[in-house]
């Protein structure tokens, strides 16, 4: 089975003229993306919280947790990001797949736009 990788464009939710474009593996099984914090600290990207992992061996390992924005294309969202250290992968995850309206083909290993569903009222009270 291949790999999947995909550039996208990071930026400040608050200034999303100034991004950074980053290779990313995509990793459906993980819940947030993770960026570099260098990156992050220059877009001005500030932390806001903490979020506790376990790798696979079992260790309990802590991360800062911000927001950023993401652009593939046409296609714009916003989503949590994961503040990456020395040694994590940069990884796009699943919040972030979703926010671009788009999900991965787990057999073709190929991006595919994410049907979108919205709820409505259908009578009046």
């Amino acid at each position: 089975m291949g790999l999947t990788v995909l550039e996208i464009d990071v930026g400040n939710p608050a200034n999303h003229d100034v991004t950074e474009n980053i290779e990313f593996l995509i990793d459906s099984g993980a819940i947030y993306s993770v960026v570099p914090t260098p990156i992050l600290e220059k877009l001005g990207i500030r932390p806001l919280g903490e979020q506790e992992f376990r790798l696979a061996n079992g260790e309990k390992i802590v991360r800062k947790k911000g927001g950023a924005l993401f652009k593939y294309g046409d296609r714009i969202g916003g989503a949590d990001v994961i503040f990456g250290e020395e040694g994590d992968s940069i990884l796009l995850g699943a919040f972030t797949l979703e926010a671009l309206g788009l999900s991965l083909d787990p057999l073709r290993r190929e991006l595919k736009p994410l049907p979108m569903m919205l709820g409505r009222l259908l009578y009046k009270m």
